[in-house]
């Protein structure tokens, strides 16, 4: 049988080899997996070795099975969903599993999966769509990269079935342009699908007519928003529409159209086969299921990790990141990429979830975890990540062209220690207008890091202006007022 060995090392390599190669004997501290005769796939959890078990859903194939070989799939339960919703389960009662299981969007704001499919089933169009949005930009996150690359079938099998629940004939899998692996494993894997009849005319038999294509993103992060991502399929510039109307009832070519993250849409095939009661059962009430983290930052640890939702961020450090790197102490971590919250050590044991979460007044984000130390100052974090979305922003409203721009100036000022006190009511009030006024999520996140590093670090902040110190020792303090127009 074959065997699958990791985390391993150069160190581990000879031993490996040795004793797997030429003694025939199985390594089991390093094992954490194996194929039996019929070439399914079994993880060993309760393996020894220094790898907490996860629970996984979404990467439940990822790194086990050839991503570029269909029977391995197929094997490994794959398309079963498929068949299960086509020979036994009509359009409602496929969307009322997936509802009832309790699934949100993966992608940062946790909409009800189910309630967005049902949405799209009941628009009025002749024609409709579904659309895998994998246009993945946000700094620090690569979990849907490593899931198109390790598992390209389970998306196809996800988007098949969500085009059956909808009544959907055609679908897009929007990638960003750099993933350039990901895109030609899912470009073999449509094909393949394709020579399956899994993909194409009267698919297993039935009704079902699908098909995908690849767009390749150019680059902007604002193609994430997925009002621009369909205005770049149309071939337009990349820019939001204002909402309403939805995608749901009028998106790509003003078709009722579905959109879901790549994460969102891995879910759906383990729920089919196991059932929304079954999926319920992992995580929390509110926020069940598994959450993907790309978890970064001052921690002995790096990596992608699938845990429960509720788990907390001081349990991802201590028990997955292995703890803080060279026993620094924990000050903060930034999530979901810049998009995210910044994340205050008083709030390392809210439970990791969208409800808990929107309690406190932060938001879980897309998945990516930046942990730092007290190395890290909260002023020079928030000047990158607004010179990020100063930079990102499509320029087409004037809160988020201007606004970013002119809190960015501000906090380079505070840097520089020629802030003042009024700076701090205009980063609020900028802030405010951003969530506000902004046409779409792009601005609307790109205030959070202001918020943030007023509710939670204010005392840090006021240092730089009325102390003229950097309690980091990171900014350059310069005395030197960089930007006069504010």
């Amino acid at each position: 049988d074959a065997v699958i060995y990791g985390p391993v090392t150069t160190d581990d390599v000879p031993r490996i080899v040795e004793e797997h190669l030429y003694k025939g004997r199985v390594v089991e501290e390093k094992q954490i997996s194996a194929y039996d005769l019929s070439g399914r796939v079994a993880w060993l959890s309760s393996r020894k070795g220094t790898m907490p078990a996860e629970n996984r859903i979404v990467l439940k194939n990822v790194g086990l099975i050839d991503p570029e070989n269909i029977e391995e799939y197929i094997i490994n339960e794959g398309y079963e969903a498929l068949g299960t919703v086509l020979k036994e389960m009509t359009p409602d009662e496929t969307i009322k599993v997936i509802k009832d299981s309790g699934l949100r969007g993966r992608g940062g704001a946790g909409f009800p999966t189910g309630l967005k499919w049902q949405f799209v089933k009941g628009a009025k169009g002749n024609k409709k769509y579904v659309i895998c949005n994998a246009d993945e930009s946000e700094p620090g996150t690569f979990k849907d990269r490593l899931v198109l690359e390790g598992d390209p079938h389970g998306i196809i099998e996800a988007m098949l079935i969500a085009a059956y629940a909808v009544g959907a004939d055609e679908g897009y899998v929007y990638i960003r342009g750099e993933y350039g692996l990901a895109i030609s494993r899912m470009q073999k894997a449509i094909q393949q699908a394709r020579d399956y009849n899994l993909l194409g005319e009267n698919i297993f038999g039935t009704d079902l007519s699908f098909d995908i294509h690849i767009h390749a993103g150019a680059g902007a992060y604002i193609c994430g928003e997925e009002t621009a991502l369909i205005e770049s399929i149309e071939g337009n510039r990349g820019e939001p529409r204002p909402r309403p109307p939805y995608p749901t009832t009028a998106g790509l070519w003003q078709k009722p159209t579905l959109v879901n993250n790549v994460e969102t849409l891995a879910n759906i095939p383990a729920i089919i086969r196991n059932g929304a009661a079954w999926y319920k059962n992992i995580g929390t009430p509110s926020s069940p299921g598994t959450k993907v983290y790309t978890v970064l930052g001052n921690v002995n640890v790096t990596g992608l990790i699938e845990v429960p939702m509720g788990i907390t961020l001081r349990e991802v450090i201590s028990i997955y990141a292995k703890g803080m790197k060279d026993g620094a102490t924990f000050k903060l971590a930034q999530t979901g990429g810049s998009s995210g919250s910044i994340i205050p050590a008083s709030l390392q044991d809210t439970p990791m979830d969208f409800d808990s979460y929107n309690k406190v007044g932060v938001s879980l984000g897309s998945g990516a975890l930046l942990i730092c130390n007290e190395e890290v100052c909260v002023v020079d974090l928030a000047k990158v990540l607004l010179n990020f979305f100063r930079n990102e922003s499509c320029g087409k409203c004037n809160p988020c062209r201007i606004g970013t721009n002119r809190a960015y100036e501000t906090l380079v000022n505070v840097s520089e220690g020629v802030g003042t006190l009024q700076d701090l009511k205009d980063l609020q009030m900028m802030s405010d207008q951003l969530y506000e006024m902004s046409n779409c999520g792009l601005g609307q996140t790109a205030g959070s890091p202001l918020k943030d590093i007023l509710a939670h670090f204010r005392a840090e902040v006021e240092a730089h202006i009325k102390l003229k110190v950097c309690p980091a020792g990171v900014c350059p303090m310069s005395g030197q007022r960089i930007y006069k127009t504010i």
